[in-house]
């Protein structure tokens, strides 16, 4: 039987350093059944800290804290809309030393170097340009996914390289609903996402620049405790998005509907 590893030494077994841009991508269910097996108290918080001291003050650390209800005309609250990708984005906005971004669609809790700069962003459009997607390329920031979120279902910043290169299977579409501030003023207000044209029959899978990736040995991938992890530099695998997606690969584009 494997020796078990403690959940608190995954930063530096994964290789975080100091300074570095990190996006942590997770799924900690398997991470707190893991120790629960091994007679080990799980804490979601302890894992925010544990990657809080790999990369220092110097470095900035993203989690993300996503919600798609002002898309179907919910109110969106800064202060109390839940995220709903996953426990450890909802611990970190439960603490004061993380700040929450402003987009009501595609938030992030953010803390370090550049919280304040992400803070401040007013980006309308969910993945455009001035967006904290247009950031983790521009910071070389590396994303790290633990347990059953990958890059096969959790690689969200494709959809910022589709924008940038105007995907044809893919427009920008507007939501209007109501948002409540951090000062508790509630307006209506109108934010932007690069959604899927549904009047296409079109499949998208990443697998085919996945599999690329693993092949020329840009993932870092393995396991801690039998839980998968895969570290990514986005400036390692943006030129791979940006080919398949201009050679339509992981996008079966068959025709218009009813057509």
């Amino acid at each position: 039987m494997a020796e078990y590893t403690s959940y608190q030494l995954i930063p530096s077994i994964i290789g975080i350093e100091k300074g570095d841009v990190i996006l942590l991508t997770s799924d900690i269910t398997d991470l707190f059944l893991t120790c629960q097996e091994h007679g080990e108290h799980f804490d979601p918080n302890i894992l925010l800290d544990k990657f809080q001291e790999a990369i220092g003050t110097e470095g900035t650390f993203l989690v993300p804290t996503y919600n798609w209800g002002f898309c179907q005309g919910k109110t969106f609250d800064y202060r109390k809309t839940p995220s709903k990708t996953g426990a450890l984005g909802n611990a970190a906005l439960r603490r004061k030393d993380f700040l929450r971004t402003r987009h009501p669609i595609y938030s992030f809790a953010v803390w370090g170097k550049d919280a304040d700069d992400l803070y401040a962003m007013e980006n309308v459009d969910s993945f455009g340009a001035d967006s904290p997607f247009a950031y983790l390329e521009k910071a070389d920031a590396k994303n790290v996914f633990i347990g059953s979120a990958s890059m096969r279902n959790s690689f969200t910043y494709i959809h910022y390289v589709e924008q940038q290169l105007r995907a044809s299977y893919r427009f920008s579409k507007m939501f209007r609903s109501h948002y409540v501030d951090q000062d508790g003023k509630d307006t209506e207000r109108e934010y932007g996402m690069y959604v899927r044209n549904l009047d296409l029959d079109v499949v998208c899978t990443p697998d085919p620049f996945v599999d690329e990736l693993y092949a020329s040995h840009a993932i870092q991938s393995g396991q801690v405790n039998g839980v998968p992890y895969e570290v990514i530099r986005f400036s390692d695998v943006t030129p791979f998005i940006k080919n398949d997606i201009l050679h339509n690969r992981s996008r079966k584009l068959c025709r218009y509907k009813g057509q």
